[in-house]
């Protein structure tokens, strides 16, 4: 869970609230946010806050809490409205950046009063996006300089790692992009993100001044702030175009909360580029409008309420109000509350407005009784028929990655639903098959004695538009037999005792199939449909995996066939 460290008197002011020490009454303040208060230090007095809620990052400033807490204890109701002017300052990308960091997002500061509190507290801030949001920097890093030693436009570019040297924040010595990578704190903790690369990214003003080599280091001459500071500039890298814009509106409004008055920067993308957009004005503090059904309101509380009740408690959690009928209210969001992505987002804001505990509970007049789901005897029969066929079974993970699915099958790749963020290379995403489980459990298992006889009943998932999620996840069930004289006619021979002990009539029809020998595979055909494949593995896969013995396999797609059954 997210924690920041605030000062207590800061929060106070900014509040306009006294809790004279009081953390039980700070407690009840803060769980409107979903916070707690995890720690006081009276010494310096500091509070240590711990969020229960993830992925709200315009909590993490003491100006983000206060902004958010304002309307629920009867301060300031509604949508805060945040004004922007325009300035000269442009930003000229290189095009060489698209497949390393492509984007880019600026505003500048002007007439802001830094005190040793709000450095820090700015500084909280772009260390906790950066780790967070940021995804280790990996998503996106933030820079901050002083506008005033910086001559515009500024070049996000690219160099070669020995081109440019330059004094890294913290050190007094020129040092090379490499040696900023083995030595500083930063290059040694960050490095692995740009070491891919054979050209680095980086920031120039216009006199070639170093601004910083994101997303390592700012520059000791234009990336260190003080309290002298009046001017500055606010920049976000990244490599996600609308997380990039989101960090920019959390950092740049939390300075305008400060007394600081911010201006847009223009973005200048490469024309003839993969680029989408060729000119952006960064920050854009637009709303967006997000309609709320009344009926769909109270159906999930539980209440009776009205759209104009509706209407006031989400002014009180700080969202505004374009529109009233008697079935929708047309709701404004601040363009930093990013979390807000579905009815049920809003209707969440509702209930905590409303106050839970004044929600009365109802419980359900017909009593229920659990039971198993209609396919899941079926699947427990499948279970039972591959035991006594002679086969163990094995339990995989659904996470896997593209050289098990595709490469050691032998297959072309198909779409697949990967992740944002993976945090090892061997499971990037979900396993659209389980044959290629199967292979690795049998290539790291060579030391058991043969034959060996596995199978696996589990779920798949497949890209589907159609779907209110954009996935599908079908049951399938998977098997593979190995030994010196393992072969199709075995394979096949287990496949038609499943079937004809399951009752489902099935054909196989000659296919051919990378992953199988030509003429030793088939199509496995259930009312004209293809539900699977069947076949002796091919000698290539078999290298691939390192296994010295034949194997035979079949894969089918088990949804279907419940499917069927539950319809007889």
């Amino acid at each position: 869970m997210p924690t920041i460290d605030i000062e207590y008197k800061e929060l106070q002011q900014l509040l306009n609230v006294q809790f004279n020490d009081d953390m039980e009454k700070l407690d009840d303040v803060l769980s409107y946010v979903k916070a707690e208060v995890k720690g006081y230090n009276k010494q310096d007095e500091t509070v240590n806050i711990e969020f229960k809620d993830t992925n709200r990052p315009d909590l993490w400033s003491v100006e983000g809490l206060a902004r958010a807490l304002q309307g629920y204890i009867g301060q300031q109701k509604g949508l805060k409205q945040y004004c922007i002017g325009k300035s000269d300052v442009e930003v000229f990308v290189s095009r060489e950046l698209y497949n390393i960091r492509p984007y880019i997002a600026c505003a500048t500061i002007k007439d802001i009063h830094l005190s040793d509190t709000i450095i820090r507290g700015l500084m909280h801030l772009q260390e906790k996006l950066d780790q967070t949001y940021g995804r280790n920097r990996q998503k996106i890093s933030i820079g901050i300089y002083n506008l005033d030693l910086i001559k515009p436009p500024i070049e996000y570019t690219t160099v070669k790692p020995k081109e440019i040297t330059f004094v890294p924040l913290g050190f007094t010595e020129n040092m090379t992009l490499d040696e900023i990578l083995e030595k500083h704190p930063k290059g040694c903790e960050y490095g692995h993100i740009v070491k891919c690369n054979p050209i680095y990214p980086m920031l120039f003003d216009a006199d070639g001044k170093v601004l910083s080599f994101p997303p390592i280091i700012n520059s000791n001459d234009l990336g260190k702030v003080t309290e002298e500071s009046r001017n500055l500039l606010v920049e976000v890298t990244g490599t996600l175009h609308k997380t990039v814009l989101n960090a920019l509106n959390l950092v740049t409004t939390m300075l305008i909360d400060r007394g600081g008055k911010a201006y847009t920067t223009t973005i200048h993308y490469p024309d003839n580029s993969n680029y989408s957009e060729k000119l952006v004005v960064t920050p854009n503090f637009s709303n967006h409008n997000m309609l709320l059904s009344v009926e769909y309101t109270n159906k999930l509380l539980g209440l009776n309420l009205t759209a104009k009740r509706i209407a006031e408690l989400l002014e009180i959690a700080g969202l505004g109000i374009q529109e009233i009928t008697e079935t929708d209210v047309s709701v404004l969001i601040p363009c930093y509350r990013i979390d807000i992505m579905h009815q049920v987002d809003l209707i969440e804001d509702v209930a905590v407005a409303y106050g839970y505990n004044n929600i009365t509970a109802n419980w359900r007049e017909l009593p229920t009784i659990g039971r198993a789901k209609p396919d899941q005897h079926l699947i427990n029969l499948a279970r039972d028929l591959m035991i006594g066929l002679g086969y163990q079974e094995t339990l995989n993970t659904t996470l896997t990655n593209q050289e098990t699915l595709f490469n050691k099958m032998a297959t072309p790749q198909t779409p697949l639903i990967e992740l944002c963020n993976p945090k090892i290379v061997t499971m990037t995403c979900l396993r659209n098959g389980l044959l290629p489980g199967l292979m690795e459990f049998l290539s790291n298992n060579q030391s058991v004695e043969f034959p060996q006889k596995i199978y696996e009943l589990g779920k798949v998932t497949h890209p589907n538009q159609t779907r209110e999620t954009k996935v599908q996840e079908d049951e399938y069930l998977a098997a593979v037999t190995t030994h010196p004289v393992a072969g199709f006619s075995e394979i096949k021979s287990t496949l038609e005792s499943f079937f004809a002990n399951f009752g489902v009539e099935w054909q196989i029809k000659e296919t051919i199939h990378p992953t199988f020998i030509e003429g030793r595979a088939g199509k496995v055909v259930m009312d004209n449909q293809e539900i699977g494949i069947i076949g002796e593995i091919s000698p290539q896969v078999l290298e691939n995996w390192k296994l010295e013995n034949p194997a035979a396999a079949f894969e089918i797609n088990l949804q279907k066939v419940l499917d069927q059954k539950l319809k007889l």
